[in-house]
């Protein structure tokens, strides 16, 4: 968003235009949602919540050009699906970036530890845990804690998978673009999934 400090001097004579171009745009920037306006870019981004990654920075986006959504892993679960259906289908959003990283939590430990540790927390069982504060009727069905938690082994195919998955949801208008990267850690740049640069680099061709 900009700021006064950011806007040219007005010319002799036109001072009250751009006093109301100013409010105009703090209007448009505090009731975009009543107004139904779209981000700036009309995208929709899904990240991990680790805090060494720069979203903003790292896309080349400013506040207010994005909806971004961030949790363990940059997973795409049932609620980013149910951000994403609203915010395509009613916020203008023609365009899904998902940014997986290197060096990730999710891939910290074995599925049975995670469990462990989760049951530990929880004093016992956790067949009777809410899961949702909202819902504290929701459980799991026949799915188990591994696969709700949802651990990584290979970060480049869970990105190509959750674009893959975004792109075939019904709830997801099909003129909507998906495109996901991973953010490296150690470089601090994005990549395509699978192009591990450091490999192709480092690694002798041989004729």
């Amino acid at each position: 968003m900009e700021e006064p400090t950011d806007q040219p001097e007005p010319e002799a004579g036109q001072v009250f235009e751009s006093i109301e171009e100013r409010v105009d745009r703090r209007d448009d920037w505090a009731r975009r949602r009543r107004k139904s306006l779209p981000t700036d870019k009309q995208l929709l981004v899904i990240a991990c919540m680790d805090e060494r990654i720069p979203v903003e920075e790292a896309l080349g986006i400013s506040l207010g050009d994005a909806q971004i959504f961030r949790n363990a892993g940059g997973k795409v679960t049932d609620d980013v699906i149910r951000s994403a259906a609203l915010t395509t289908n009613f916020f203008d959003t023609t365009e899904i970036v998902v940014v997986n990283h290197t060096d990730c939590g999710m891939m910290s430990a074995p599925d049975e530890a995670v469990v462990e540790g989760l049951e530990a927390a929880a004093g016992g069982s956790l067949d009777d845990v809410d899961l949702n504060p909202a819902l504290p009727s929701l459980d799991l069905g026949d799915a188990s804690i591994a696969d709700w938690v949802s651990m990584t082994d290979d970060i480049d195919e869970a990105c190509r998978a959750q674009i893959d998955y975004l792109e075939d949801h019904p709830l997801v208008p099909d003129e909507v673009t998906v495109h996901g990267y991973i953010y490296e850690v150690e470089s601090g740049a994005l990549r395509r999934p699978g192009e591990r640069v450091s490999e192709q680099v480092n690694t002798r061709v041989s004729e």
